[in-house]
């Protein structure tokens, strides 16, 4: 099966380690850090939402007018704006990129963070919300008839829109969270689930849930599985290493001089982090290269695993995952764009050619080995 690299299209330089440079919005590093991401083989960026944080939107619409390969995946909030407005955002956006759209749909984990754009449901009711919201959108998105909607979150009457996807049918939905409510949505709704990454161990035992989730909602395909790392990569496994502690020393560095917003209480609400902390406890190295100290120092904060070690050596290491069914992979250093460009340097080829020998192996062992590998 085909494998694709999944980058961030950050609005500016800072990260978990530096301060940013300049404005939030800072329009030439945006451009430089998704042109670094074209011309090193990563197949698509993340342009993420945050309640403070420049609109992605028209950050993506702006890459997407400058770039011709790079794809888009777009974050979106169901509570900042409604589902007819939104579908046709995405599909201008889509229109704007020429089919290079992705949208990743964000429930929120985190009440007051939701709280601060005005939302005040509970995390099972937003993502109830979120499950309505995409059936909408994906309805809007191929319907060329006015109708009307009468749901829990959402009522209009005889809307239809005049924009629509270059994609056909539509744009692909993508999705993430690790609670039941989470795999009950996003296994009706998802084209591609994404899980943190978490030891292989778990990471299977999450595939399966969201397996038997879109079973449970009658689907008869699975979602795609994306998982997502932060690498810490050098040329020999010392260098890695004393690279990866500085990285943690960092982090902790900004968050005790106050320079990195907290969990409002100190304790993450969202499940996806609480088992990030869990693991991180249980121990530090897992498997080939997965450590968690840096997820540890966050707090559990989002995408915040690492693999540290040679190129050769975190490769295999998302061989592993790819393997088990991921085959997207997220990846985002914590210098932007250096680590954007030597992981697409010295990774992405590596995993690349792996990839392409596996399938071809499979292929001559015929469809049977082709059906195992999906599941």
């Amino acid at each position: 099966m085909p494998v694709e690299f999944l980058g961030i299209a950050a609005t500016n330089d800072g990260s978990e380690t530096t301060p940013r440079s300049g404005a939030a919005f800072d329009k030439e590093y945006t451009l430089r850090l998704a042109r670094a991401h074209e011309d090193h083989g990563w197949d698509r960026v993340l342009f993420a939402y945050g309640s403070g944080s420049p609109d992605p939107a028209p950050a993506a619409a702006y890459i997407a007018s400058r770039l011709e390969r790079l794809e888009i995946l777009l974050a979106h909030r169901p509570n900042v704006s409604y589902p007819t407005f939104a579908a046709k955002t995405f599909a201008t956006l889509d229109r704007i990129s020429e089919g290079r759209l992705t949208v990743h749909f964000i429930t929120g984990g985190n009440d007051h963070e939701q709280g601060r754009e005005g939302d005040t449901l509970t995390k099972d009711e937003r993502y109830a919300r979120t499950r309505e919201y995409i059936g909408i959108v994906k309805k809007i998105w191929t319907t060329h008839e006015p109708f009307d909607h009468e749901g829990d979150h959402y009522r209009f009457h005889d809307f239809v829109s005049d924009v629509f996807p270059v994609q056909r049918p539509r744009p692909a939905v993508s999705f993430g969270g690790s609670s039941p409510a989470a795999y009950a949505a996003g296994g009706a709704e998802a084209d591609i689930y994404c899980l943190w990454g978490e030891p292989l161990e778990k990471t299977a035992e999450q595939i399966e849930r969201v397996k038997a989730a879109a079973k449970a909602a009658g689907r008869t395909d699975v979602p795609r599985i994306q998982a997502a790392f932060r690498p810490i990569i050098a040329p020999t496994e010392e260098l890695a290493w004393e690279k990866a502690y500085r990285t943690v020393g960092a982090i902790k560095q900004r968050r005790e001089n106050g320079l990195v917003r907290h969990h409002r209480d100190g304790t993450p609400q969202n499940t996806g982090s609480q088992r990030l902390i869990a693991i991180a406890e249980a121990g530090e190295r897992y498997d080939r290269a997965l450590w968690t100290p840096t997820a540890a120092a966050t707090g559990g904060a989002g995408n915040s695993n690492a693999l540290v070690g040679t190129p050769e050596t975190v490769a295999q290491a998302l061989l592993d995952y790819y393997d088990l069914g991921v085959d997207i992979l997220s990846a985002r250093g914590y210098d932007l764009l250096g680590d954007a460009i030597d992981f697409g340097r010295h990774v992405i080829p590596i995993v690349r050619e792996e990839v392409a020998k596996r399938d071809a192996e499979r292929a001559a062992r015929g469809p049977q080995a082709l059906t195992a590998v999906r599941g």
